[in-house]
């Protein structure tokens, strides 16, 4: 088996299939020199841990007023299985320290002004009325949002405001479980990394069934031949190019809108010290889902810090390491039409991201100052968060529509996958390898279906129905990555 691209889904998918069997032979090259370094690293990646908790845009409001919560149960449940999967694999040693790459710490959502403040109040009645989001709590008063939010209530004179808080909420460094993933992996018989190895040519051999991959030695300017009989393009924004090489006829029509994204950073303790939650503000009316503001405390790489954003930018760059003709260079007669078509029909995303790209320091700082009132320019600094290629799709009806999750694309015969799109990939990972593994191994997923439920306790069943059974693997979870 080949796996491109060394992020988390490359790492997870490799994880998971050596544990079900011991006996495959996994072959994963990673273009640049070293592991997670493009979305999967923590600088890159929000590192939220996405269960919908706090992130307003996964519970629409409707017309009627109500709430719809829908893809806030899928995601839950995503980011539940996530870590179910990751506590099997601290008890089986494929990772140690759960330290390392998850801390406990609560997410928050923050409204201001009577429109948003009773929207919250119907988010926070319609979650909790499931046990999944029990936990929960809700409040509109001053002297509890102090305690909360310190840092972010400190010279604020808004005469309405509420938040919701969840004390189950985590901090993952998505870079450093990479890491310890492949780690594991290359100490495994038959497994084999290539670092500097860049992946620029696929084709099938109608005759024996399996890929040839063609892949550069960067460090040594060789090229490699490999024969493959699956392969799984995890490559981030470097997948649509592959995915195109490939001439799988499912592969056919897509695109790509890349957006990049900057952090104000503040390392100052005595600041750092007063936020020790994530907040998730509500996007701006007429904004993408990509603009929800949020102040997060993060630990990256062992580092405490605050993060600030993300600010969006334009570039048509697919990867951070990229190069400027990604873009251009990703333009056919197959996906043309849905191209122009999303990009007639998405003027205001342009002008959003024509702003954010113009945006002065100052005005970051005034962004900022939303969240915290009294922040003051020598604690922040301005840094380059990760690339993301949004999915652009054929559409029967509008030529073109364009996508804000992450989308598996598999050949018919199960012999090659790969995966497009952003957020929440990190976080629903392990689910998106669980998926691919159902679309491409159908034949031996009933031999996997023991090992499965051993990893994961909740697999085959819908958490959202089973009170006892998420009480259970959310106990065995703190109790084995230490989030207690």
């Amino acid at each position: 088996m080949v796996l491109i691209g060394a992020g988390i889904m490359s790492a997870t998918v490799g994880a998971l299939l050596k544990v079900l069997d011991p006996s495959l032979r996994i072959a994963l090259f990673e273009r640049l020199e070293e592991v997670a370094k493009e979305s999967s690293d923590a600088k890159n990646n929000a590192g939220t841990g996405h269960a919908a908790w706090c992130e307003l845009n996964y519970t629409p409001a409707r017309e009627d007023g109500s709430v719809d919560v829908k893809k806030a149960f899928h995601i839950m449940e995503c980011f539940e299985t996530s870590r179910q999967l990751w506590s099997s694999f601290v008890e089986r040693g494929v990772l140690e320290n759960p330290r390392d790459f998850i801390r406990a710490v609560p997410h928050l959502s923050f409204v201001t002004g009577p429109d948003d403040v009773r929207f919250l109040r119907a988010r926070f009645e319609a979650l909790t009325s499931n046990h999944l989001f029990a936990a929960m709590q809700y409040s509109d008063e001053r002297a509890v949002l102090k305690e909360w939010m310190p840092l972010m209530m400190h010279g604020r004179d808004d005469a309405q405001l509420a938040a919701t808080r969840s004390d189950l909420g985590t901090d993952v460094d998505f870079g450093r479980l990479t890491r310890g993933l492949v780690d594991w992996l290359v100490k495994q018989p038959g497994v084999q990394l290539f670092l500097d190895h860049h992946v620029h040519e696929l084709d099938r051999d109608e005759q024996t069934g399996l890929w040839r991959v063609e892949v550069e030695d960067e460090s040594r300017s060789k090229d490699l031949d490999v024969k493959a009989k699956f392969v799984f393009i995890g490559a981030g924004g470097g997948a649509l190019d592959l995915l195109d090489e490939s001439d799988i006829e499912e592969g056919q029509g897509y695109g790509g809108f890349p957006v990049s994204g900057e952090w104000l950073v503040c390392r100052n303790p005595a600041v750092v010290a007063q936020h020790a939650v994530k907040v998730y503000g509500k996007a701006k009316e007429g904004t993408p889902p990509m603009s929800v503001p949020h102040l997060d405390r993060r630990y990256v790489d062992g580092e405490t810090a605050l993060m600030f954003g993300p600010f969006a930018g334009f570039s048509t760059r697919f990867l951070k390491e990229g190069s400027y003709l990604d873009l251009p260079a990703s333009l056919s007669l197959d996906n043309l039409i849905p191209m122009i078509s999303v990009g007639l029909r998405n003027l205001p995303l342009t002008t959003y991201l024509l702003g954010q790209v113009t945006l002065t320091m100052e005005e970051k700082l005034e962004a900022l100052r939303e969240f915290v009132p009294r922040a003051q320019p020598e604690d922040w600094s301005l840094e380059i968060a990760g690339q993301r290629v949004q999915v652009i799709k054929r559409d029967e009806k509008d030529g073109g529509r364009l996508e804000f999750g992450t989308e598996i694309i598999s050949a018919k015969d199960n012999t090659l996958a790969a995966l497009l799109g952003a957020s929440p990939g990190a976080s629903t990972s392990v689910s998106i390898a669980l998926d691919l593994l159902a679309d491409c191994f159908p034949e031996r997923m009933p031999g996997w279906e023991p090992k499965l439920r051993e990893l994961i306790p909740s697999w085959g069943r819908k958490l959202r129905d089973e009170r006892e059974l998420t009480e259970d693997v959310r106990a065995r979870s703190e109790r084995i990555l230490r989030l207690g």
